[in-house]
Formats: structure tokens, C-alpha cells, sequence
């Protein structure tokens, strides 16, 4: 208290009687970042998990289709068994052919899983290199492989498959077949490749990796192309999809790899002639396609929507 009467007075409390309360700052905690931002969102939710198990049986039923069944898909067939109905080891039924219904979508699974990961592989390869020369050095080399990529973008890459497939009747093969999907269905992924290392290239870390005498080459492939890889991911997981219908789609029209190769959409394709008397035989790999490419696409949704903070913010 103050003791000058003229002076306003003061209160002061005692230092021991004040009770404050400083927050403790965790400094051994991970500092957040995208990837483990977009983590702790997607496992949250069911849906990821549950499109996360339909891929993950897709893909083991692919490398070990013994794990599911130890009926031979084409070698067990008998007419007297044509189009029948679920039995002892045979819960899906049998074809036209009296081939076991579920023998073949195990097996079959191996097919689409195959082409579309290479196609997916072969795609993403060319739309990075093309998305990533182009927005990084600009100038002649962007316009030259933009309007490179507007010519495959103008080109429907089911139709293109057609024709190569066609073309190369003689060499039918799983290797092939991703040539004739993905060398033509990278365009789209180089104009989203594109513009996110236009976004990237104007940050401040590419300035500084210039300032240290990296080459513009170094500083693109050490530096921009990482920083701009998550669109990538997102797009490689809805191109598996696509290429998986694309393969189901050559197969049905007669173009894909063949009679003698099992696939879902030759079995739909075969399983046309039967369609009123037994149409279990075409629902049952339809069925698997379609749940299969569904799954593909949630996970691709799911990731797209985690890795953008302005998503996330909004639920």
C-alpha cells in the first residue's frame, strides 16, 4: 500500500498466494506434417479400414489363389456340370462350361491385378516425367509436352487399346496389355503432375537449393518432385481402378488376352449366351469387379480428402 495519501492506492497480492498456471510444452512430440496429419484422419475412419480390407484380399488372393481354393479353374470342367448351382466345393456353382464359378474369379483376380498395376506403373512413370519437365523448366520444352500430352489427351485410351491389342494379336500378353493402357491414359496425370510443381517451384526451399549451387536438375528431383508427390498417390490409386475396368473391358470385347487366360470380363463376356437360364455365372465376376474397383476408388477419395487440410477443416 502506498503511503503517500495523495498517491492512488495499490493492492498488491502476496507472490505466495498467487496461484498461476504455466501450460507444459511437450517438446519430445513429433512435429506434425501432411502425411501424418492425413494418417490420423484416416484412421478414424471405417471406410478407409474397410477398403483397405477388400484390396488387401484382392491383392493376397492374386499371389495365392491356393489360400482360397484348390479347384483348377480350367482343368476341372466337365459339361455334365454345365451351369449348375452351388455344391460340395463349388459354393458359386459352374459355368457354361461346367468350369467352377469361383476357381475362376480367384484366378481371375490375378489378371486384372497384374495388368492394372503395371498400367498404373507404366502411366504414373510417364505422366511424372512429362508433368515434371514440363512445369519445373518451362518455356518451348512445356509448350512442346503440353500440346504432346493434349494430343493423348484427345485420343479415348479404351479405343487406342483396341486398336493395339488388334494390331498385335500375335503377342497377347499381361506386358502388353499395360503398354496398350498406360502409354495412352498418362495425360491426365501430367497436366495435375503438371500444375502442382508449378505450385511447388515458388517455394522458398527451391530458392535456397539454387543458392547452394545445386543444378536445376538436382533441385527438381531432390527437392520439387517430393514435395509434389501426393497428387501423384492420390491419381495412381483411381488409375489402379480404371485400368482394372479397362482390362475387364478389352476382355469382354474380345481384344484382351484371350480365351485361354482367365479374366472376369471374359467370364461376363462368356457368360452372355446363358444369361436367362443361368445368370448367376455372369453376376457372381461382376460382383468381384465391381466391389473390387469401388474399393480402388474410396481409397483413392479417402486419401485425396486427407491430404487437403481445406477438406479436413470442413468435417
Amino acid at each position: 500500500m502506498s503511503s503517500n495519501p495523495e498517491l492512488p492506492t495499490h493492492f498488491v497480492a502476496p507472490i505466495k498466494d498467487a496461484n498461476v498456471t504455466v501450460d507444459a510444452v511437450k517438446i519430445d512430440d513429433k512435429p506434425s506434417s501432411l502425411w501424418r496429419d492425413a494418417w490420423r484422419d484416416l484412421r478414424r475412419r471405417p471406410t478407409f479400414w474397410l477398403s483397405v480390407l477388400v484390396v488387401l484380399i484382392v491383392f493376397v488372393m492374386a499371389v495365392f489363389p491356393t489360400l482360397f481354393t484348390q479347384t483348377p479353374p480350367n482343368n476341372d470342367c466337365q459339361l455334365g456340370n454345365s451351369n449348375g448351382g452351388p455344391a460340395s466345393g463349388h459354393p458359386l456353382g459352374f459355368t457354361f462350361q461346367g468350369c467352377d464359378i469361383w476357381a475362376r474369379i480367384v484366378w481371375g483376380s490375378r489378371t486384372s491385378v497384374s495388368v492394372g498395376l503395371l498400367a498404373t506403373l507404366i502411366g504414373s512413370s510417364i505422366g511424372l516425367v512429362m508433368g515434371a519437365l514440363a512445369g519445373f523448366y518451362g518455356g518451348w520444352l512445356d509448350s512442346l509436352l503440353s500440346r504432346v500430352g493434349d494430343i493423348f489427351f484427345a485420343i479415348p485410351y479404351i479405343l487406342a487399346a483396341v486398336v493395339v491389342m488388334s494390331v498385335f494379336a500375335d503377342f497377347r500378353n499381361v506386358f502388353t496389355l499395360a503398354i496398350a493402357i498406360g502409354g495412352f491414359a498418362w495425360a491426365s496425370t501430367a497436366r495435375v503432375v503438371r500444375a502442382e510443381i508449378l505450385r511447388v517451384r515458388q517455394a522458398d526451399f527451391v530458392t535456397a537449393s539454387r543458392a547452394l549451387g545445386q543444378t536445376r536438375f538436382q533441385t527438381l528431383i531432390s527437392h520439387v518432385v517430393p514435395n509434389a508427390i501426393a497428387p501423384l498417390i492420390v491419381l495412381s490409386t483411381l488409375a489402379l481402378a480404371a485400368a482394372i475396368v479397362a482390362e475387364a473391358t478389352l476382355a469382354f470385347l474380345g481384344v484382351g488376352l484371350g480365351s485361354d487366360v482367365m479374366s472376369w470380363g471374359a467370364d461376363i463376356s462368356n457368360a452372355q449366351q446363358s444369361l436367362r437360364n443361368a445368370p448367376m455365372a455372369l453376376i457372381y465376376p461382376s460382383i468381384a469387379l465391381t466391389v473390387t474397383v469401388l474399393a480402388f476408388i474410396l481409397l483413392g477419395e479417402l486419401i485425396r480428402d486427407a491430404l487437403d487440410p481445406r477438406a479436413r477443416a470442413r468435417r
